[in-house]
């Protein structure tokens, strides 16, 4: 809240795009947080008789919308840049701007490392992009103060271009997180997982063959399907034994 507002109240003071598409971007980082907030208490619930498997995946959702929140922004800023550069307007390169953004750079960067810290530890997917989210923020800042150094020396289209790559490197950010969140919800198996879980269960004594592999993440958590093979005059407890062991083996 006190970045947002800081960074509208400078926007409108110095008439920068580039501020102004920073101050966007932290309501977005707000509104993104809230959700975020209310999706990690949620997936937190048990499974119940209806979600069977957890309430997890809601933290991949919330990760989507707040991708596609990401991507609207962008829309307006790049709309905003080019009526810029078509038709200038006068912005002044003083003194509010530049310290907006280097007090958002370093707020930013705390937030961001505190956030990372907990999404590895929790394998959180909503952290993850919050954290992405905040780290995009910082080098999106460093181009804003770039084009208010260019609008200093004489350039002023510098600042809409600079709002314009702020855009740009935001979209590329929000494609990379998309895709990963979309190929959670279409239970995506991860790269080279199944010839993994496959190699591990075999190198379990009596175990000939597996099939059936069937692996779908919900947040933090993964779940497995799989039949293994034995030899046909293996015992009830030998078997019992042997998908112990591979389970061990698999989780580790």
């Amino acid at each position: 809240i006190f970045l947002t507002g800081l960074k509208l109240a400078a926007g409108l003071i110095t008439g920068s795009l580039g501020i102004l598409s920073e101050a966007a971007h932290s309501a977005l980082d707000l509104v993104a947080a809230l959700l975020t907030y209310l999706a990690v208490r949620y997936s937190g619930k048990p499974a119940d008789e209806e979600h069977l498997y957890g309430h997890e995946k809601i933290e991949n959702l919330s990760a989507l919308i707040e991708t596609l929140l990401l991507v609207l922004t962008c829309v307006w800023i790049i709309y905003e840049a080019i009526e810029r550069i078509l038709h200038p307007k006068p912005v002044k390169a003083n003194i509010v701007g530049f310290t907006v953004i280097v007090i958002s750079i370093i707020v930013d960067f705390s937030r961001s490392r505190a956030l990372s810290r907990t999404a590895k530890k929790y394998r959180s997917q909503a952290l993850e992009a919050d954290a992405l989210h905040f780290s995009s923020d910082i080098w999106s800042s460093l181009v804003v103060i770039l084009g208010l150094v260019m609008v200093k020396l004489g350039f002023p289209i510098g600042d809409p271009i600079a709002a314009l790559v702020v855009a740009g490197m935001v979209i590329v950010i929000s494609f990379r997180l998309g895709k990963k969140t979309v190929d959670v919800l279409l239970d995506r198996a991860p790269g080279g997982l199944v010839q993994n879980i496959s190699v591990e269960a075999k190198k379990v004594q009596g175990v000939l063959d597996c099939q059936r592999i069937r692996v779908r993440s919900s947040g933090s958590k993964s779940f497995l399907d799989m039949n293994i093979m034995l030899e046909r005059n293996t015992s009830l407890l030998r078997a019992h034994e042997m998908a112990a062991e591979v389970e061990k083996r698999i989780s580790a």
